[in-house]
Formats: structure tokens, C-alpha cells, sequence
């Protein structure tokens, strides 16, 4: 009998270190419960505040991923502050024939009557640094939640490149200095689990102030929309 009250101790002061641990375990995983570590975007991309006869054509795609240090700011940890650092490509078709003349580089609207075309974009590759205000409805064990992060991009153009295709000939040209090397702009992504709205409106022109159309300075904005994909 005494030996069954041995047996019977030890296995309640088995169980109970269990449900310690298990209980710390849980403890230190809502401690350092992080979220939305690495994203993935793809969007549609617009050029916002168009010169007069300045249109867009076919389909144009930016591709964007990165990695975001989530830092919550308070006990229940939904509610963060996320600051990483990214890549972005984005390409635009439209009508501005972006040219060379003598070692000059001029810009022009495509008079369609007078030229065929059959490509006319510019694309370009930013190095990014996003800022986001992380609300979230998530726990440590919770992976399908609402989720909303307005924020703050910053980007580094650090290449871009043209490329014009008519009958009248082929001009490719790359890493011109008519583009403005900083961006930066407005974001806002928001969804539930897996799909997630994302925004970006710029702040700033995309060309600097030396470039004309018709004599005018071209003040064309990026507005891209599409999705974003969060990963842990």
C-alpha cells in the first residue's frame, strides 16, 4: 500500500512539472509572439496625375518582397510598429517615346498616326524601406485574422531602364538621370488570412523637374493596387 502512495505521488509531481512546462512553453510563446515577418506583393500599376494626351496601354505589373521586423507596442501584442527593408520592379506601358538626340534625352508624345508601335514602356528598381502601423485581431496561435497596416514607403531607385519598338526603329536605354532616385509614398494593406488588399500612392514625381512634355514639367505619379501575401 505504501508502495502504491509512492507510485501515486510521483506521477501527480510528474504531471504537474508537466503542466509547468507546458504552461512556460506557452508563456514564452506569447512573449515573443511576432507577426507578418517576410511579404510578397503583386499589383497593377497606374501613373496618377497624366498630362493631357498622356494614356497607359496594356498590362503593367510591379512584383514586390522584403522582410519587416514586426515590434508590438503593447501587453496583447496585436498592435505593432514594422519597419524592413525590400525590393520592388515595376514596369509601365504607355505613350511617351522616351528618346535619345544627341546625346540628350527627350520625351514626346506618340502620335499613333505618324509612328507604329509596338512597345513603349519604362521599368524600374527600387531599393525599399516600409513603415507600418500594425493593427491585427491575432494571437500567438491564431493565423487566420484581420489585419490592418496603414504606412510609409521609401525607395531608392537604383536602376531603371526603356525600351521603345516602332517601325521606325528600336531605342533601349537604361539607367537614365530623368528619374527621380528617391520615391516614397502612402501604403495601405488590409485583409483577412492569406489575401490582403495593397495600395501605394506616391508623394513625389516620378521624373525630376528638368523634364518637359510640351514644354511643361512632368509631374506623373505612382499608384500601384494589388495584393500582398504575409509569411511568419
Amino acid at each position: 500500500m505504501k508502495n502504491a502512495h509512492l507510485v501515486f505521488i510521483f506521477l501527480i509531481s510528474c504531471f504537474g512539472f508537466s503542466q509547468d512546462d507546458d504552461n512556460s512553453d506557452k508563456s514564452e510563446l506569447y512573449k515573443n509572439y511576432r507577426e507578418d515577418q517576410f511579404y510578397i506583393s503583386v499589383t497593377y500599376n497606374l501613373l496618377g496625375a497624366k498630362p493631357n494626351d498622356v494614356n497607359q496601354s496594356g498590362f503593367s505589373t510591379g512584383f514586390h518582397f522584403g522582410f519587416i521586423r514586426d515590434m508590438p507596442i503593447n501587453e496583447k501584442r496585436n498592435v505593432a510598429i514594422g519597419i524592413g527593408l525590400g525590393l520592388s520592379s515595376n514596369s509601365y506601358n504607355q505613350n511617351i517615346a522616351i528618346l535619345e538626340t544627341n546625346n540628350e534625352i527627350t520625351f514626346n508624345v506618340i502620335d499613333e498616326s505618324e509612328v507604329n508601335v509596338s512597345k513603349n514602356k519604362f521599368t524600374t528598381y527600387l531599393l525599399e524601406v516600409p513603415f507600418e502601423f500594425r493593427w491585427r485581431r491575432s494571437n500567438a496561435t491564431n493565423y487566420n485574422f484581420l489585419r490592418l497596416y496603414p504606412g510609409f514607403k521609401i525607395g531608392y531607385l537604383f536602376y531603371n531602364s526603356t525600351k521603345f519598338i516602332s517601325d521606325s526603329g528600336d531605342v533601349k536605354l537604361s539607367n537614365i538621370d530623368e528619374f527621380n532616385r528617391l520615391q516614397y509614398g502612402l501604403t495601405l494593406s488590409a485583409g483577412y488570412g492569406t489575401w490582403n488588399f495593397h495600395a501605394y500612392y506616391g508623394l513625389n514625381p516620378i521624373f525630376d523637374n528638368s523634364v518637359r512634355l510640351d514644354g511643361q514639367p512632368i509631374d506623373m505619379r505612382f499608384f500601384k493596387i494589388g495584393l500582398m501575401f504575409y509569411i511568419l
